[in-house]
Formats: structure tokens, sequence, C-alpha cells
């Protein structure tokens, strides 16, 4: 035992000894030098509509958006579904499971820093059979017991280990971050389908009423023409229009149901099992003030672009590990044991046995395979670093469509409010003047399209300024799902 307890010490000096990696040290992107998100700087505040969901957003750059963001719009019913989708979801908990086994293939990899140790324990009865002199009498039984305990380590010298433990720890990061980027995708799913359920529902409110009033006009032209006041075209005409304004309901009731059902899905749940208190637009709350990160913070905040720098940290550390793969190794390695017919004379005197031995291997002729598996992890850190880029510029792109979305929109909001109010006292002065004879059945018709159509025009832009702002949170990068304590550690840095 005592020359395996040297061949460990020899093997923890050889460690110290080695010092150096090969392949490249991974260094981490600069972020953009950007100042802003946009081509023209935006105003920092939206314009305000006269209607519901219509108040102005302001902008506070340098804030970061916060982790529960979902919960700026105010609504227990919301933060409900949301949280009961981040609790039973499965596709979160499948990310969870890839983190775990990312981060046990993480700790099995550390493994191969250590000596690896294992105990033979042999035990064994036999009788020996002598064929040229089967005279000879000797055919007794015998035991023979036998234990030994082995310990080799291969020396990490160029690194190559350190190199794997590098990759399997940014593949983890990247799992971590992967994680993340699910829960923030699953977050701005289910509210963005939430918002839709309370825009279709309200859609099929207004649709609702105007079956009513063309319901309430039909009667009337019916009434006119029985006194002969009207022909039976303008009737008609009238039926016609309660037909159409009838015949758009079903639609938005399938609408409600698919966006129903889709909220189910999300949060884990049949679409038999669905349950819960119908959102409508009026239990959401605008924010009124949108963080806005730095440019510079960017690529920090955002899940997908620390995947693709950890995937590109991954590919980076591979070109040291195929690098290392054709360099010598060496391999120390000591053996200790006994061998006799029974256990308690095992260690006995001239019944013990050892060895030491090292051994050197150095990788002559494989067809090339080796410099070929070393330019293939080159191109491969190639393609990481080019997909990191490449997610770098989306990611701008989609907080800059934000931004001009929120404004856009805004604008668009308080046009169609306009429109609405117009519209409807259009609609109250011809339905007064029909009445009185003073405008035909054409002209109420009209009025009444133009009203619906601006009412549904209204909705739709309300749903938007919603969207647009769960859009911003999520080019943001969401809350802080993650905290600097709770990262995967950065393994083996040369």
């Amino acid at each position: 035992m005592t020359h395996v307890r040297n061949a460990l010490l020899v093997s923890a000096v050889a460690v110290s000894l080695a010092a150096c990696a090969v392949g490249p040290d991974f260094q981490r992107p600069a972020p953009p030098a950007a100042d802003r998100y946009t081509a023209n700087a935006l105003p920092a505040t939206t314009v305000a509509a006269d209607a519901a969901h219509g108040g102005a957003q302001h902008f506070e750059p340098g804030q970061d958006v916060p982790a529960a963001w979902w919960r700026a719009f105010g609504s227990p019913q919301l933060n409900a579904v949301v949280e009961r989708a981040l609790r039973a979801n499965p596709d979160l908990q499948a990310a969870d499971a890839a983190l775990r086994q990312a981060q046990q293939t993480l700790a099995a990899q550390r493994g191969a820093w250590l000596p690896q140790a294992d105990l033979h324990v042999d035990a064994s009865r036999q009788r020996d059979s002598v064929v040229p002199a089967p005279d000879a009498g000797i055919d007794t039984p015998y035991a023979l017991r036998t234990a030994q305990l082995s310990v080799s380590y291969t020396l990490d010298v160029f690194g190559g280990t350190r190199r794997q433990v590098e990759a399997a720890g940014a593949q983890a990061q990247a799992q971590r971050d992967q994680r993340d980027a699910a829960y923030l995708s699953l977050t701005a799913n289910v509210v963005n389908a939430a918002i839709d359920e309370a825009a279709v529902r309200a859609q099929l409110d207004a649709a609702h009423a105007q079956v009513k009033i063309a319901q309430q006009l039909c009667a009337l032209t019916e009434r006119q023409q029985a006194l002969g006041a009207i022909g039976a075209a303008q009737v008609l005409a009238q039926r016609t229009a309660l037909a159409q304004a009838q015949a758009a309901v079903p639609a938005l009731e399938k609408q409600l149901d698919q966006q129903r059902t889709l909220l189910a899905m999300l949060g884990g749940q049949l679409p038999s099992d669905a349950a819960g208190e119908a959102l409508t637009l009026d239990t959401l709350q605008l924010p009124a003030q949108l963080p806005l990160s730095l440019p510079s913070r960017l690529v920090d905040r955002r899940p997908d672009i620390r995947a693709a720098e950890a995937q590109a940290h991954a590919a980076s550390a591979q070109i040291g590990v195929t690098a290392a793969a054709r360099l010598p190794s060496i391999t120390l390695s000591a053996a200790s044991g006994g061998s006799a017919s029974s256990v308690g004379r095992m260690f006995a005197a001239g019944n013990t046995q050892w060895s030491v031995a090292g051994s050197l291997l150095q990788p002559l002729f494989h067809g090339g395979a080796l410099a070929h598996q070393q330019r293939a992890a080159e191109a491969g850190y190639t393609q990481a670093m080019a997909h990191y880029r490449g997610v770098v510029l989306n990611a701008f792109g989609e907080v800059s469509n934000a931004l001009s979305a929120l404004q856009s929109d805004a604008q668009s909001l308080r046009a169609c409010a306009d429109a609405q109010t117009l519209a409807e006292r259009t609609l109250a002065l011809v339905q007064r003047q029909q009445a009185v004879g003073a405008v035909g059945m054409a002209d109420l018709l009209q009025a009444q399209q133009a009203y619906q159509s601006t009412q549904a025009a209204t909705v739709q832009a309300q749903a938007a300024r919603y969207t647009d702002t769960v859009a911003l949170y999520q080019a943001l990068g969401g809350g802080p799902w993650w905290s600097p304590a709770a990262q995967t550690p950065n393994p083996a840095a040369p």
C-alpha cells in the first residue's frame, strides 16, 4: 500500500507541474457599440388616446425588466394563469430535466481530474489435472483467495481533460440559459394568449351588440313597410345586414374556444380541464412606465444570447480537446494486493504483490483523423460565433421593432378611438333622421357598417398596445430568471 501512496504522490506532483492547456482561451465577445436601439431617436413617451387602455406609456432608459413582469398588467387572473403554467407546463419540466442532465454530465466529466481506483477480489477452489503423469496422485483440490487494489491516473499534461471539463461546463451553462429562454417564451406566450382571448371576447361582445342593433333596425323597417313608408327592397337590405352581423358571431366564438384551449395547454391542462374566470380587457391595466435596458446590457439580459455565447465557449474548448488528442499522453498506474489459500494469510510475508508502472502514448498515424477532428472543431467554433452574432442582431432587431410598434400602435389607437367616436355620433344622427324619413335606409346601413368597422378596429388597437408591451418585455430578456450565485461555475479556466 506504501507503493500506491507513493504513486499517488507522484501523480499529484505531475498535475501541479501541468500549468498550460492547448487550444484557445475563450474570450467573451464585446457587446455592440450602440447607444440606442432604433435608427432614429423615438419620443420618450407615447401618445395618449381618449379611450379605454389609451394612456400614454413612458420609457425609462437604464431600467431592467422586473422578474415577474406580467404583474405590471395589474390582473390577479392573469397572474394566476401565468403561475399555473410555470408550475405545470411540460416543456418547462423537460427543460429543467435537461439542465439537471447537463449538470450531472459536468460532474461526471470532472471525475477525470482524479485518479481512478478499483478493488478486485477473487475467490476460487480448483483442482489441477496432471495429464502426463496421471498416477502421480496430485489431485487434491485447493482454494485461492486474491485481493488487489489498483490505481491509475492519466496526467493532464496538455490540458485536454481541463478542456473537456471546460466544454462540459459551457454546455451546462448553455442548457441553463436555454431553460431560462423557455421560461421567458412560455410566460410571453401565456400573456399574449390571455390578451388575445380578452380581445376576442371584446369583439364577440361587440358582435352581439351589433346583432341586437340590427334586429331592432330590422323590426323598425318591417313596421315601416307595413305602414307603406318604405318598400320591400329596404327591408331585404336590413335583413341582409342582420344576417351578416349574425355570421360574424360563430367565427369569433371559434377563436375564443381556440384561445381558451391554447391557454389550457400552456398551463399543462387538457382542454376539457380548463377552468378559471373569463379574461377581459377591462381586467387589464396598461403599464404606464416601461423599462428600457441599456443596449450594452442586452447581451447579458437575453437568455438566447447567453446560450449562444456559452455554446461558442464550448466550441472553443473543443478545439483544445482535439489538439490535446494529437499530443502524448502519460498514464501512471500502481497495484498492490495479495494471494493465499485463506483470507488470513493473504497479506502474510511472501504472499503480497505490487506493481508500479508508467506508460506514454504518442499518436503517430491515424489516417489524418486527428488533424481533421481539430479542423472540424475550429470550423465548429467559427460557426458558433457566427450564430452568436446572428442572435445578437436578431435581439436588437426585436427591441427596435417593439419600440416602434409601441409608438405607432399608440397613434393607431388614438385614430381608431376618434373614428369610433365620430362613427357612433354619425350612426345616432342617421338613426334619428331615418326615423322621420329625412334619410333612406341605405344611409342608415352605411352608418351602421362604419360604426361596426371602427368598433372592431378599436378593440384590435387596444389589444395591440398590450401585445406590444409584452413584445418589449420579451425582447429585453424578461426578468432575472437567473442570478450570478445560481450560475454554473466556469470550470477549468486555464
